[in-house]
Parts: C-alpha cells; structure tokens; sequence
C-alpha cells in the first residue's frame, strides 16, 4: 500500500509507488479492513491522522490527500473490545458509516446481481448463455444466501462453466441443490437422489450423452441408466444442452 524504493529488498530493482500515493487527491478502497495485521494498523493510522507515510527503504515523507472508504464483514465494536482492532483507528474510520444488508433481506437484487455475473462469465469463459431460466431465477430468489453477493458469484460462475446449453437450467446448480432454508436438514433419501443424479450428470457429460458409455463408466446396464434417467425426471438433451 505504501511502495518501495530500489535495493529496499531483494527482487526490488526498481521504485514502486504504492496505492496510496497513486490514489492522491482521489479515493481508495480498504476491503476486509477488519483483517489487516497490528503493525498495518499502526502505520495506516499515521496516514489517516496526519496524510503522510514514507516508501518502504525510503527516508523522504509524502503527504497525500486521501478519501478512504473501508469495508468489512466483520463487527469492528467487537474486535475493538476483544484487542483485535486499535480503538483509535476504529473511531478514525467510524466516521460516516453504511450498513449493507444481507443478500437475503434485498432479493430483488438478486435478478440484476445474477444476470450481471452471467455476461461477466460467459465473456470470460467465450460462451454463449442467453439467459438464466425462470426456474433457476426463482431457485435464487428462495435461497438465503449465507455466503452473500459472493457466494451469488460463485454459483453462476459454476453454472456458466458446466453448462453445454444456451440458458443455465436446473442441472447446471452446484451441489447442494438451492433451495429454501426451511430449517430441516435433508433425509438421507433426498440426499441420496441428488448425489445419484449429480453423478449421473457427470457421466453423461463426460461422454458427450452416450447413454451406453455412461452406463458402461457407471458400472450399470443401459436399461437401468435409463430407469434411473426417468426416476429422477432427467433428459439427456436438456443434460447436453441440445
């Protein structure tokens, strides 16, 4: 955060501005400020109260105009009382303060946040997905998201990267399956089923839908994979996206 001069350590062949200084007269952003070190606290409360910090190696001071905006998921009034965050720097922090619900109790983010990590992954993975299924949409909807906008991110990331079709389905889900947390935990059959059909997923994936390959990876006849395709309602081309 604080930059280098050249010969400060080895592999530092050159100087390098750090971000505050490349930040002067703009804004910076402190993700997870609840997880810096005791000595980073020290040396960022010096730049909070007087804008100033020296280069690591470097003896020259540099003052700089900063806006900070810190985040944490953490609750720093406890960290502060347990000795794990410097008071001064809290209250040095705590100045103007957003508290941002959980996902769950803003569900009608979940559409917008959803559809914007669809395009930002089938442009990253050069596919092209057209759309989330209304099913899929209202399975995120349901979900209480404990992992938040992250745990959001991953599970269409996920999605993007196993689907074959044009528009992520039920199938492309990671496991555990989304659904409501009603508070329950499953039974050992509904747990069962979605491990049978997760595998069988994978089977025919694996061997681009050849019933009679999967089944042979499975380890079972044709006509069962075939049972078992209708038990758990599964049609290869929806599996393939055909």
């Amino acid at each position: 955060m604080f930059g280098h001069e050249k010969g400060s350590f080895s592999g530092a062949i050159r100087q390098h501005r750090g971000r505050f200084e490349l930040a002067d007269e703009g804004t910076i952003l402190l993700d997870e400020i609840g997880e810096i070190s005791p000595a980073m606290q020290v040396k960022l409360l010096r730049v909070l109260e007087d804008g100033e910090f020296q280069r690591i190696g470097g003896m020259e001071t540099l003052k700089v105009d900063v806006r900070i905006i810190a985040a944490t998921n953490r609750i720093l009034s406890q960290d502060v009382d347990a000795g794990r965050f410097r008071q001064d720097l809290f209250y040095r922090l705590n100045v103007f303060t957003i508290q941002i619900p959980p996902l769950r109790e803003r569900r009608d983010d979940i559409p917008l946040l959803a559809e914007h990590f669809l395009r930002k992954y089938t442009t990253k993975n050069k596919k092209r997905i057209t759309r989330i299924h209304p099913v899929v949409l209202q399975r995120l909807m349901d979900y209480d998201w404990p992992g938040n906008v992250r745990e959001l991110e991953h599970v269409i990331e996920k999605a993007v990267i196993m689907t074959r079709a044009k528009e992520i389905t039920e199938v492309d889900l990671p496991k555990p399956r989304l659904k409501p947390d009603s508070g329950a935990p499953k039974t050992l059959a509904q747990s069962l089923r979605d491990c049978e059909r997760d595998v069988i997923i994978e089977a025919l994936r694996a061997e681009n839908g050849v019933q009679a390959r999967a089944a042979r990876a499975l380890g079972i006849s044709r006509s069962n994979l075939n049972y078992r395709l209708n038990k758990l309602k599964l049609k290869v081309p929806e599996v393939m996206g055909w």
